[in-house]
């Protein structure tokens, strides 16, 4: 692999921009340190999965722009993305990344409020006198 593959992910409300290229395992989110960006280790883990899964840890240098959301859909959107990336690599990839189910997009959003209700299900109290 000689060039940078671009990818997209998206979780919930986030969207990630991950390119891959060739490298030693440097991570950058948003122009920032992967440590610093993902301080929680799940979350760190929950990124790497993919590379976990395909022997690739140390095989490329990651890049992700990542807006939206909040830490937890950004990390799933980053994954969504690395996977993406790996299955350009090397369509092989694509069987270990399948069973695992990181390439199916998570399709789960928040539901909407409603009007006379305190939010999405839940009611205001009854009273009734």
């Amino acid at each position: 692999m000689s060039r940078n593959i671009l990818t997209t992910g998206r979780r919930k409300a986030a969207i990630a921009r991950v390119v891959l290229m060739p490298g030693t395992g440097n991570i950058i989110v948003n122009g920032r340190a992967f440590e610093d960006y993902f301080p929680v280790e799940a979350h760190r883990r929950d990124v790497l999965l993919p590379l976990e899964l395909t022997n690739a840890l140390g095989r490329f240098d990651i890049r992700a722009n990542v807006s939206g959301g909040g830490v937890s859909g950004q990390a799933g959107a980053i994954r969504l993305g690395i996977a993406r990336a790996l299955v350009e690599v090397d369509e092989e990839f694509r069987k270990v990344l399948r069973s695992a189910g990181l390439l199916t997009r998570d399709s789960r959003m928040v539901e909407r409020k409603k009007y006379g209700q305190k939010k999405a299900r839940k009611r205001f109290q009854f009273s009734k006198r």
